[in-house]
């Protein structure tokens, strides 16, 4: 090989796998693909707010829209990046499920109103909260010890398990006043949405399961209008094309708890984000320091900070899509930037926001079911990575579990009490999240007082006695001395267990 050659081959393979160019078609095609594997879960968030808001199904496609749009932008930030801001890896961002039920606790505590005072004081909690967390970036790879999978397991179980009541109302037909709220037919409808995702689940085509949920929302959408239970006649009204107009639904109003709450849901969007930053480096077998761990954070920041301006909430990176990556094994960089771009386009197209807010919410809801549930099994998941031996971990995570669920199980729970305390607690986010924080620090890192043996909440060992040995002792067979010993007191011959070949 001649020296040209080799200084054509070095320059056509990049010296980081994260920069490599597959050409502007190869791009955009597996850029749709991850916009595809996470358009379920971008919009899922504004239409649970905008409900919850009171908002028409026209203000509704608009926050839809900013979302979208917003996401577009955070991920050519993260993915192309600038000084300071950006990982320059292939991270997709989007609209964070973390903080739905802080945002869903700010809004309902106002109602709906004319002036979307519940709405503008989400923003508000944002943009301060998002701002707060730009600021502590530089030093969070310090204090994120304090965030073990034993906090933020907890804390991401509970997000999902306080989805969870918001499936249950779009089931339900989502309007309580309804004739037909919770008829037969509107759960009918999500039950039937519920069992295409399965069955599209089941099938052995990988691309179809991953898609699961979008084309069950799709199916379960034209059997509705077969059926005469959807009504598109309204998507037509207002413009096709519009770019997202700052503060449309009105100037962000601060209030302090609000504030408390969505800082919380900060700290655990950073702590989610940074691992999903050393998951895909990992992936793609390049290097992460802390300098462009940093800096990945810094770009989450910064886009939340922004986001409320066009009507969107706090950005965060999409863990299916790192997952997507890995299944793919594209690791170019620019092809994410490329469903970036997508994003955008989608964002800047207010009629495709009208299409999915005229989708049924029984079909929602049937879908819901599984996403928000799937939410609840990756913290599940998180937990089981959790050592509980000879610790305190399990009377950390049943009790911040605990404090998490009483707000969705009992609403009016903290009506009596102050404002300021009821917005925070309100959320089964927030109080997950402060009690696991607290208790955190009281048991692993306090531990002055801790007993050796923390009774009936620590695991005593690691040994499991197999089935077939308890299925073989009899009434009265005791442990004396170390030696087995039955009813009449004679020792019973212990026969060694052979190694399995």
């Amino acid at each position: 090989m001649t020296r040209s050659s080799r200084s054509a081959v070095a320059a056509a393979k990049p010296a980081r796998p994260e920069d490599e160019r597959l050409g502007i078609g190869a791009s955009f095609a597996y850029g749709f693909q991850h916009v595809l594997t996470m358009y379920g879960g971008i919009i899922a968030v504004p239409l649970i707010v905008g409900q919850a808001a009171g908002l028409n199904p026209g203000d509704i496609g608009l926050l839809i829209a900013a979302c979208l749009f917003m996401g577009g932008l955070a991920t050519l930030l993260q993915t192309i990046g600038v000084p300071f801001f950006g990982s320059q890896l292939p991270l997709v961002q989007g609209v964070s499920f973390a903080g739905v039920a802080t945002m869903v606790a700010i809004v309902t505590s106002v109602g709906p109103s004319d002036d979307h005072l519940g709405l503008r004081n989400v923003f508000g909690a944002v943009i301060v909260s998002s701002l707060l967390g730009l600021i502590i970036s530089p030093i969070f790879s310090k204090v994120i010890k304090f965030f073990p999978p034993v906090v933020t397991g907890t804390v991401i179980t509970v997000i999902g398990l306080s989805l969870m009541p918001v499936a249950a109302n779009w089931a339900m037909g989502g309007n309580s006043k309804a004739d037909n709220y919770g008829s037969v037919a509107n759960i009918g409808l999500a039950a039937l949405t519920l069992v295409i995702v399965l069955l599209l689940s089941k099938l052995g085509n990988s691309t179809i399961s991953r898609l699961s949920i979008l084309l069950a929302i799709v199916i379960g959408t034209l059997i509705a209008v077969a059926i005469g239970m959807a009504d598109f006649s309204k998507v037509g009204n207002g413009a096709i094309v519009a770019f997202p107009t700052p503060f449309h639904l009105g100037v962000p109003t601060f209030q302090l708890a609000a504030i408390i709450s969505m800082f919380i849901v900060v700290l655990v969007i950073m702590v989610e984000t940074s691992a999903d930053i050393l998951a895909v480096a990992e992936i793609v077998d390049t290097k992460v320091d802390s300098r462009r761990l940093g800096d990945g954070l810094r770009a989450d920041m910064a886009a939340s900070v922004i986001a409320p301006v066009f009507g969107s909430f706090t950005q965060s990176a999409f863990a299916q899509n790192v997952g997507l990556v890995a299944v793919t094994g594209i690791k170019s960089r620019f092809v994410v930037a490329a469903g970036g771009v997508i994003l955008v386009v989608l964002g800047i197209l207010p009629v495709m926001g009208r299409v999915v807010a005229a989708v049924p919410l029984p079909v929602l809801g049937g879908a819901g079911i599984v996403l928000f549930g799937t939410v609840a099994a990756s913290g599940i998941r998180s937990l089981s990575v959790v050592s509980y031996k000879n610790n305190m971990n399990l009377i950390i995570v049943a009790t911040s579990i605990g404090a998490g669920i009483i707000p969705i199980a009992a609403p009016t729970f903290y009506d009596q009490f102050p404002t300021w305390f009821a917005t925070i607690f309100h959320s089964g986010i927030s109080s997950a999240a402060v009690v696991a924080i607290l208790l955190n620090l009281l048991f692993n890192h306090l531990k002055f007082g801790n007993p050796d043996n923390p009774s009936v909440f620590a695991a005593s060992g690691d040994r499991l006695v197999p089935a077939e040995v308890v299925d073989c002792l009899e009434h009265g067979d005791r442990w004396e001395d170390g030696k087995l010993i039955d009813a009449e007191g004679r020792e019973i011959a212990i026969r060694p267990v052979e190694a399995e070949h």
